[in-house]
């Protein structure tokens, strides 16, 4: 039988080792890179998420061993959950599908409008659980990774984001979005990943990260674009490109940019159809 606990600190070198086989096995399976290069480095993300007092995170196990975790990131009005993962031994047995409960039931409790998750489409069995728990298909992602493009888009300067930008900023993802991610941002910003395009001395867009684990919003194309030709890298396995904004894609595509492997955004509840240019994170 299956038993869900608040994760704590002394779990993240199982839950790590967890973490990388599950995606590991998974993308090796349908012929993918993995997302997540190594166990340490899965121990170390999920050290940060286990510690962080804006995310709630839980781990299952049966018979007092630990059998995966999940994590909810509560940063923003929008709950964002992953990764979960469950032990390669033990999947297929309920375990994800109790470890997703928990989180559901944590983001009910505290009322959240809207709960959101990225699938890799390839996944059949993780799509259909999401599916069936009520999430539903929003939009198609294709992850993206190349060299750094390296220019600048005229009339854009790009920029380190600063403190005192989180308001045009926030307005910025409101616009795009209906909601902001203040939390994360105020996060990005603490650790100088930020940056933010200015276009005619106002901000008019802002990326975390431009990697898996950031999110971009821009109020037009060209916001976007500036942000992703001015970044020195594209952190993890790669941006996430919404594969309907053809102009964005065929833009990157022309830019030495290309698909390492195709994902699914997901909602339940709260969700409007983005007004402007925008990059996901793997949370959402």
């Amino acid at each position: 039988m299956t038993s869900i606990r608040l994760a704590r600190p002394g779990d993240t070198s199982v839950c790590g080792r967890i973490c990388y086989e599950a995606f590991r096995d998974i993308s090796t399976h349908h012929n993918f890179p993995p997302d997540i290069p190594s166990a340490e480095a899965a121990a170390g993300l999920l050290r940060g998420l286990f510690s962080h007092p804006r995310f709630y995170c839980v781990v299952a196990e049966i018979k007092g061993f630990i059998a995966g975790s999940n994590c909810l990131d509560e940063r923003s009005v929008v709950s964002g959950v992953g990764p979960i993962t469950v032990d390669p031994g033990v999947q297929n047995t309920g375990v994800g599908r109790s470890l997703m409960q928990a989180v559901l039931d944590r983001a009910r409790e505290r009322q959240a409008p809207g709960i959101r998750l990225v699938q890799a489409a390839f996944h059949n069995r993780s799509l259909s659980l999401y599916t069936s728990l009520g999430f539903d298909v929003r939009e198609p992602l294709s992850c993206m990774q190349g060299p750094p493009i390296g220019r600048e888009i005229p009339g854009c300067e790009v920029r380190p984001a600063r403190t005192e930008d989180l308001e045009q900023c926030n307005r910025v993802c409101r616009l795009v979005h209906g909601h902001d991610r203040a939390g994360e941002l105020e996060d990005a910003i603490s650790q100088g990943a930020a940056r933010v395009v200015e276009r005619g001395g106002c901000i008019t867009g802002y990326s975390t990260r431009t990697a898996f684990f950031g999110h971009s919003v821009g109020e037009t194309l060209l916001d976007l674009q500036a942000l992703i030709a001015a970044a020195e890298s594209f952190g993890g396995p790669g941006i996430l490109v919404p594969t309907r904004n053809a102009a964005l894609f065929r833009w990157c595509l022309e830019n030495g940019l290309r698909v390492v492997q195709p994902l699914t955004l997901m909602s339940m509840g709260l969700y409007n159809e983005p007004a402007g240019a925008w990059l996901p994170s793997i949370s959402f």
